[in-house]
């Protein structure tokens, strides 16, 4: 009877326990992590955790963007997302890190949505919104770049895919407003202050040191040019001596040429680069015979991203929101639902 009394005993702690046991270790117990939370703050830490369980994909809004088609002369939209799967593989080489194609997913994004908050003021047939070419950003719709890739598109367009993706509805922003995002190819060394090229100053368009560019094929580059072309195109005459032409009067912050006395004539380097069609405004002009042997370093204006300093940077190991920091001082990444009811207003 004893023994049987024991038996009952331990069958009912059993009984009583067990479900503790079995329960306590996969219970969360949202009121003891901190008793001064407050209960809308606990709201929003539960609701953050559940969507981070959920593994919800963010999604660009349901912006259309209509694309003049230059070459087929018409009007073509399509999705936010679509528009900026085209602008990213025409602009950043596909091989590129997949960090380094967030970072020009997000610059692609931030200009299209400054652009339509804009409605900027350019010629354009009626129902277009923006160019595909680089008056505004290169643009290719996914049949074009199945031919311009060939065999090489599907893996190229899943990857640019999930750039975009993985950038879902993210600008960069200064003081709330999204900014000018531009970006070039690869700097000499430096970027660009932008009013040492545009004559216009950003406070997050600064130069800053870009050393990962050396590595690009574009860094250096040398151009010959006929005598008679060079004076034509500058409206100058040099003298009929070998040697170095020009006389460097200013140099930048980002060591290029900031205003150049050629003959007796005084040119920005941004002016000098336009009229001959130079790579970069960081160049030096040697006469030998006949022609004018022009050396430069860099490809592009040099204001904002260098395409190669980013992935220099992703491939050390940075990523997209460490580049984007970096070569954009003091901006924000940003929702940029909060602009989407203007845009849709102003459609």
């Amino acid at each position: 009877m004893k023994r049987a009394a024991i038996i009952l005993g331990i069958l009912l702690t059993v009984v009583l326990i067990l479900p503790s046991v079995i329960v306590l270790p996969f219970e969360h117990h949202a009121d003891s992590a901190d008793p001064k939370i407050k209960p809308k703050e606990t709201a929003e830490i539960n609701l953050n955790k559940s969507a981070s369980v959920s593994h919800t994909k963010a999604k660009d809004p349901a912006v259309n963007v209509a694309v003049y088609r230059s070459n087929e002369h018409k009007v073509e939209s399509l999705p936010l997302h679509d528009y900026l799967v085209g602008v990213v593989g025409s602009e950043m080489p596909a091989d590129f890190n997949i960090e380094a194609l967030k970072a020009q997913a997000l610059t692609a994004r931030t200009y299209i949505v400054g652009h339509l908050l804009a409605k900027a003021s350019i010629h354009l047939p009626d129902g277009a919104e923006v160019t595909d070419s680089t008056m505004d950003q290169a643009f290719e719709d996914k049949s074009d770049l199945k031919r311009l890739w060939g065999s090489e598109y599907d893996w190229k367009i899943k990857k640019i895919d999930k750039a975009v993706s993985e950038t879902a509805g993210q600008i960069l922003t200064y003081k709330g407003e999204p900014i000018t995002a531009s970006f070039f190819s690869t700097s000499n060394g430096y970027t660009e202050n932008a009013e040492d090229y545009w004559n216009q100053s950003y406070p997050y368009l600064k130069s800053v040191p870009s050393p990962w560019d050396k590595k690009s094929p574009k860094y250096k580059a040398e151009k010959t040019i006929p005598v008679a072309t060079f004076e034509t195109d500058l409206n100058v005459t040099i003298p009929n001596q070998n040697g170095e032409i020009g006389q460097v009067l200013k140099s930048t912050p980002g060591h290029r040429v900031g205003e150049i006395k050629i003959g007796n004539k005084t040119f920005t380097g941004r002016q000098v680069r336009e009229k001959l069609n130079l790579n970069s405004s960081d160049f030096t002009m040697i006469k030998d015979g006949n022609d004018i042997k022009v050396q430069t370093k860099g490809y592009g204006h040099g204001v904002g991203m260098s395409q190669y300093g980013a992935n220099g940077m992703a491939k050390e190991g940075k990523n997209y929101k460490e580049i984007v920091s970096y070569y954009y001082r003091g901006v924000k990444i940003s929702n940029m639902q909060p602009f989407v009811k203007e845009i849709t207003a102003k459609g």
